[in-house]
């Protein structure tokens, strides 16, 4: 059984899909980055502030001076080119993931699930064999290839018989495992799967909030405006997304269905950008879902005919599917390469990959209460758009020397943004109160206790009060443990307050 699945999973299939998945995301990363700079997010997000909210375990990471900041986002503007174009490809992609990836760690009140899900795509590439064809370093291998195949021809040196056993130098393949197709269909499946699983709940499908309060902001929009008029159009349109996240992979996975599916998904996320200013979200998830075509679907787009398999390379994949442990240890095939162990490691690197992506979203059920209040699982769960929050924290600091209680509103060290993110997100409020102490400690040689006075909304309910007011924050540490400092959520059936239009 293990033998039959482990050579199911390392059959060849085109590499089509992949070479266009990296040409398409390469530009869509480039086009992100440009946006930072172009808009003024390097400097309001990362360089402006002067206090930067940590990610639990990456307490370290620092940003970097601003020249040297836009030196990077230059930088790796041209390693998503490099990474489109093929050229250099593993060093590219390798920098621009570690460069992607550290941005993204430099401050949790600019995560977004959109660069979350960049981020695992680049190193999904990084790894991946998506320069072996269709790319600037396949055209550079090919060319030297042939310029040594004409170089032996000239000398009259007669060919040796073909070795199976051998090493090729010839062209790259136009094939790769399976497995890599399964690796970016799995990761992007999830995304709308817990995307669906985290509607599943009152909130919005019994009073569609928060879609409600965004769309009641929208509807000065042409034609879609005075349809968000309409009595019961924001449950419609909440339904809608549910069934959309729940089956959209399903529909993308029956041939039959796929291209009607994919023109659906084309019109989802085209809406959703028009509703919403949710950034590159629609174009990455519109070119992502393009994983659920067959391999192949780019040279039938270019009309061009699937490049035939050689001699050699129909031995090697029936030898593949048959005796999978006798293979060479080395072969030019993307699929084959490396020892039986060396591929047994890859492709449980691979599953337990797929099995992370699947439990980490879950880790919500570790922690009573709502999620949406608490926070405690919310980020990396693919919880797109189904919380609507907002709040006002006021921080007491208590000198125990003197007794005296001295009030710090936050826009004193933050910025109006990571205000506003703060205000409904526990750890940062912890955050934002060890910052105080510290700054106290600093400034007067001696610890003070600190206080969070904060009341939160969610989703349009009422305010409510959010964090513990009796707790000294400085005496709590952040971790894996649930948040007994949050006070419980408010009553999930309680009356909403909606904004006045």
């Amino acid at each position: 059984m293990l033998t039959r699945m482990r050579s199911w999973l390392l059959a060849p299939v085109d590499v089509a899909w992949l070479v266009a998945f990296r040409v398409v995301f390469g530009l869509l990363v480039a086009v992100s980055l440009e946006r930072f700079v172009t808009y003024g997010w390097v400097d309001e997000f990362l360089v402006g502030p002067r206090f930067h909210f940590k990610y639990w375990g990456f307490a370290w990471v620092e940003p970097l001076q601003r020249d040297a900041m836009f030196g990077l986002f230059y930088g790796l503007i041209g390693l998503a080119f490099c990474v489109a174009a093929g050229l250099c490809f593993r060093l590219a992609a390798l920098g621009l993931a570690l460069g992607f990836s550290y941005l993204q760690l430099i401050d949790v009140s600019t995560y977004l699930n959109h660069y979350y899900l960049a981020s695992l795509l680049a190193w999904l590439l990084a790894v991946s064999p998506a320069a072996r064809h269709g790319s600037l370093d396949a055209w550079w291998r090919g060319r030297r290839a042939r310029r040594a195949s004409a170089s032996v021809s000239a000398s009259g040196t007669a060919a040796a018989p073909m070795d199976t056993t051998a090493p090729d130098t010839g062209p790259p393949s136009a094939e790769v495992a399976r497995i890599w197709l399964l690796l970016f269909r799995v990761q992007v499946g999830v995304v709308y799967f817990f995307a669906a699983i985290a509607k599943l709940q009152p909130d919005w499908l019994l009073d569609a909030e928060p879609l409600g309060i965004w769309l009641n902001q929208s509807t000065s929009l042409p034609i879609l405006g005075p349809i968000l008029t309409w009595p019961g159009a924001a449950w419609v349109f909440a339904w809608c997304g549910f069934c959309f996240d729940l089956t959209i992979v399903g529909w993308l996975s029956w041939s039959k269905s796929r291209p009607y599916a994919y023109a659906v998904v084309l019109v989802f996320h085209t809406v959703t950008r028009l509703l919403f200013d949710i950034g590159m979200f629609p174009m990455i998830m519109s070119a992502a879902a393009l994983v659920f075509f067959s391999p192949s679907w780019p040279r039938r787009l270019l009309r061009l005919s699937k490049v035939p398999q050689t001699e050699r390379s129909a031995l090697l994949v029936e030898r593949a599917a048959a005796e999978p442990e006798r293979l060479p240890a080395r072969t030019s095939r993307p699929w084959l390469e490396g020892s039986p162990r060396l591929r047994d490691a890859a492709l449980a690197l691979g599953v337990a990959y797929c099995a992370l992506q699947l439990l980490l979203p879950l880790r919500f059920l570790a922690y009573p209460g709502n999620v949406l209040w608490h926070e405690q699982g919310m980020r990396f769960s693919w919880r797109v758009m189904v919380r609507a929050k907002g709040g006002a924290v006021t921080f007491a600091l208590r000198d125990p020397s003197t007794g005296t209680t001295q009030e710090i509103e936050p826009h004193v060290f933050l910025t109006p943004f990571q205000e506003n993110e703060m205000a409904g997100q526990p750890d940062l409020i912890l955050q934002g109160a060890h910052y105080l102490a510290a700054e106290f400690a600093r400034n007067r040689g001696h610890r003070v206790e600190v206080y969070a006075r904060s009341r939160a909304t969610l989703n349009g309910r009422r305010a409510a009060p959010f964090i513990d007011p009796g707790v000294d924050l400085t005496q709590v540490r952040d971790g894996l443990a649930p948040y007994g400092w949050v006070l419980p959520a408010p009553d999930t059936r309680a009356p909403h307050v909606r904004p006045v239009l």
